[in-house]
This record gives structure tokens, C-alpha cells and sequence, in this order.
């Protein structure tokens, strides 16, 4: 079996049209772990653990529904939800535990059936609440970039109303990594947000150089929400006060076939 796990290195962006305009950029980086070679990777990369300290790690407690039932275990579940049975591999796009600490704002299930061909995403999105909530959505057979798009259902952004609408652009992981998300509300574009990343080897010398580049990465995300958070206070936008978040913790979505413009 060859690995499928490797690390994504490059940059954050999202930028507001209205009702004030804002933006800004960072850079960033992401492991995209295949589930299945977890144990393999905790045992032969020495910065690198699953479910115990190290200088970047991943516990299951991380992610999913915040419970130590493995990844995989629960992705499935979630796909049985959506009428789907895998056999193939579930990768997991997300920043790892760093120096002990992780937050995720956005981490992306791709799970694919046996012959390889994607089948479908769970986008997980965090709040700084300690909140989380997923969106599973199946892949139209479709060789090129997918386009999904879902109702938003769990609140993120203290600046945003619910009631919006996300739209996905998705290239599937390769030599580089896209992701383009645009929110609408009454049709017409607010905010955009998009990753993009260059493949790299998941190696000890590869971690070692993020270590010293990039460290405390998930701290440093944390940061920038609030700073941005007060920037657009700033700005004169109004406080959303938070709703309860939804009682299911996945949302399942019909797959999306059309052309999103």
C-alpha cells in the first residue's frame, strides 16, 4: 500500500465585501493523514503521535464528535447517515496538535470508495466556543473541480447572521490543495475564504523545518480570529449574539450537481 498522508504547506485567506470591507492573508499548513496509517505514522515518525503528546500530534478527541471512538469509526457513521457505505480510504485535512494545542476552523473528510474515485466530504467547522458541526455531502462523479454548496446550519462568526449559504470549490488533493468557500446571503456574495497548499513529504526533517517556521500554529490561529474579530468591531459591525448550536451534530447534504457560478 503506498502512503497516502502528507503535509500541505502554504495559505490562508478571506476577504469580506459587505457590509465593510476586510481582508487579510497567512500563512499556514495542514496533514493530510489517510485514517488507516495512523498507528503506522505515530510508530515510524518520531514529531509525530496519535493520541499522545509530541511536538505535532492527532487525537481523536480533536475531531468527530470529541469522543476517543476512532476517526474512521466515526466517519463511517456519518456516511451511513448520508446513504453511503465506504470501503476505501477516508483522508482527514486538518492542522495537527501543536505543542499541545489545537483548533481547527475548518478540517475536510475526503472519503473515497474502493477504486479510488472520491465519493464524498465532511467539512467539520469549529467555533471558538468549543462548539463543532459537520456537513456531509456526496461527490457527483465529476473528474474535475467540485462544487458543493450546503445551508449554513452552526454558528461560527459573531459578525454573521445564520440563514447564509456556503459554497465549496474543491480540488481534490494533489501535487496542491484548493479550497474556496463563498457565503451568500439573499444570493449575493458577502464573504469568501480559500486555502491553498503545496504538497511536501510527511517526514521527521519536513515536521522539523514547520516546527521552526511555523510554530505554535494553532495558537497563532486562535489569535488572528480575535485580532480580526476586534479589527471589524472596529470597523462598526454589529455583535450577533450566539444561538444554541443544533441539537444533531451533522447535517447531511444532497449532493450538488450543478455548476456553481
Amino acid at each position: 500500500m503506498n502512503p497516502q498522508s502528507s503535509l500541505y504547506v502554504g495559505s490562508v485567506m478571506h476577504r469580506r465585501m459587505r457590509p465593510r470591507v476586510h481582508h487579510f492573508r497567512y500563512t499556514a499548513f495542514w496533514l493530510l493523514i489517510d485514517l488507516d496509517e495512523l498507528p503506522r505514522l505515530s510508530r515510524t515518525l518520531r514529531l509525530f503521535s496519535y493520541n499522545r503528546f509530541n511536538l505535532f500530534s492527532l487525537y481523536d478527541t480533536d475531531h468527530g464528535d470529541g469522543s476517543s471512538t476512532p476517526l474512521r469509526v466515526q466517519a463511517e457513521h456519518q456516511l451511513r447517515s448520508a446513504g453511503l457505505v465506504l470501503d476505501g480510504r477516508i483522508r482527514l485535512l486538518c492542522m495537527p496538535r501543536t505543542f499541545g494545542h489545537c483548533f481547527n476552523p475548518l478540517s475536510i473528510y475526503f472519503c473515497h470508495h474502493a477504486d479510488g474515485s472520491l465519493a464524498a466530504l465532511i467539512y467539520q467547522v469549529h467555533n471558538t466556543f468549543g462548539e463543532r458541526h459537520s456537513y456531509v455531502i456526496p461527490v457527483t462523479p465529476n473528474p474535475g473541480t467540485i462544487h458543493q454548496r450546503c445551508q449554513k446550519a452552526f454558528h461560527v462568526s459573531p459578525f454573521m447572521d445564520m440563514g447564509l449559504t456556503y459554497e465549496f470549490r474543491i480540488t481534490a488533493p494533489g501535487e496542491r490543495l484548493a479550497v474556496g468557500i463563498r457565503v451568500k446571503a439573499d444570493d449575493r456574495p458577502m464573504f469568501v475564504a480559500g486555502l491553498v497548499g503545496a504538497c511536501r513529504a510527511l517526514t521527521d526533517k519536513a515536521l522539523a523545518l514547520i516546527g521552526l517556521t511555523k510554530p505554535a500554529i494553532t495558537l497563532k490561529v486562535v489569535s488572528a480570529i480575535h485580532w480580526e474579530a476586534l479589527r471589524l468591531w472596529l470597523k462598526g459591525l454589529r455583535y450577533r449574539p450566539k444561538p444554541a448550536a443544533p441539537a444533531d451534530m451533522t447535517s447531511v447534504v444532497p449532493a450538488t450537481s450543478e455548476h456553481l457560478s
